[in-house]
């Protein structure tokens, strides 16, 4: 297969059938990352692919890689599913309560959420379901074809186990809780949670494009511009019949169905650290991009897991790299979340970088922590940042 020339103002190039997209400074290639991505396309781990890299505010990657669904290619404005790592995105609007004077982090959910109060879950605090403690996660998976009044009944109705206490063992919950938040959102500062993550001040931190659902005429305009997810586990990619389908876009699922370009997700982060804009005071930005929970063994993950609130916090351990990880020499502060086989976005402040990518194949879960390690390596290769990365706390 011959080579190509990286043009560096960011056009395309075009490899057999895929098509490429790339804004690249002069600093480099990004060739580690690229063929990693480019080797999952020919691995059939992914179809196509979006990458985003800025460093101190300065974009080094901004690159659309094969296809967004069969046939389509892949582009930076396409819009992708992104699963739980537009997680944060939801702990973000609750921050803006916070800041509101409305709610704290140890306010109870059945405070505001009498419903809730059922089955040994009156004592679990917001602080809780943000940092995976609460033991939601025995309801998981949500099917996110049930109606929003089913959903929320299941959760209602739950009986925590006897020997849960809430606060003092952890296990990651990907959506039960989720769906919990969402309600608290709308219940105390009265506007839908999708709407508010459509605002204004979202608008300002980059995220234009990105929501949890669609409406129907909306979707109608947009939905030649989505892209598609596959299982890529077996010997041919299969389409995900439900989350590519107008009820898969259209349905609210508060901690699994955020979409949109990832430079959107990636430009979240960078408002983050850049202090949070006008999206969040500094000092509440500080609260949730720091270690919440520290050194619990994740019930879920099977592996100590720190948490901020809402947020994964890096969490290599005895050189040892965390499942769903930002690489192996991302510094100890370095937050973010990943998406279920499929997507990974964070901020290592240590070294101002803002990442985020995400690839339409879910590959099964070996291969894809495979994939995941092997990305965000070639990422910190790329900026020549292994070694410092060796000396970070």
């Amino acid at each position: 297969m011959p080579s190509e020339h990286l043009q560096r103002n960011g056009e395309t190039r075009q490899r057999e059938r895929f098509v490429f997209q790339f804004r690249v400074p002069q600093h480099g290639t990004f060739s580690r990352t690229i063929e990693v991505i480019e080797g999952g396309i020919r691995d059939r781990l992914h179809l196509g692919a979006q990458l985003y890299v800025s460093r101190h505010g300065e974009v080094f990657i901004d690159g659309a890689f094969g296809e967004a669904r069969e046939g389509m290619p892949m582009k930076v404005q396409t819009i992708t599913l992104w699963f739980s790592a537009g997680k944060p995105l939801t702990a973000a609007v609750l921050a803006q309560l916070v800041e509101r004077g409305l709610i704290d982090w140890n306010t109870r959910v059945a405070d505001v959420v009498p419903e809730f109060a059922q089955g040994g879950k009156e004592r679990i605090t917001l602080a809780n379901v943000l940092t995976h403690t609460a033991g939601l996660h025995a309801l998981d998976p949500i099917d996110p074809a049930l109606s929003m009044e089913e959903k929320l009944s299941r959760i209602f109705e739950f009986a925590l186990p006897l020997d849960w206490v809430p606060g003092e063992r952890a296990a990651y919950s990907s959506t039960a809780g989720w769906y919990v938040l969402a309600l608290v959102v709308e219940r105390i500062g009265g506007s839908p949670l999708n709407a508010c993550i459509r605002s204004e001040t979202f608008r300002q931190s980059g995220l234009a494009n990105a929501c949890l659902c669609f409406d129907p005429m909306e979707l109608a305009s947009v939905r030649e511009q989505c892209g598609f997810m596959y299982d890529t586990g077996g010997a041919a990619p299969v389409e995900l019949d439900y989350w590519n389908s107008d009820a898969g876009f259209a349905t609210l699922v508060p901690g699994g169905n955020a979409r949109g370009p990832v430079r959107e997700l990636a430009g979240f982060y960078e408002t983050l650290l850049r202090g949070g804009g006008a999206l969040l005071r500094p000092e509440t930005v500080r609260t949730i991009t720091s270690h919440q929970r520290i050194g619990l063994f994740d019930e879920t993950f099977q592996f100590k897991t720190d948490t901020g609130f809402g947020f994964i916090m890096n969490s290599n351990r005895d050189g040892l790299q965390m499942p769903y990880g930002y690489g192996r020499v991302a510094s100890r502060d370095t937050f973010g979340h990943s998406g279920n086989q499929s997507s990974c976005a964070f901020a290592d402040p240590m070294h101002g970088l803002a990442v985020a990518w995400a690839t339409n194949g879910m590959p099964g879960e070996r291969k894809h922590q495979q994939r995941q390690r092997a990305i965000n390596n070639a990422i910190y290769q790329d900026l020549g940042l292994v070694e410092q990365g060796r000396q970070s706390p």
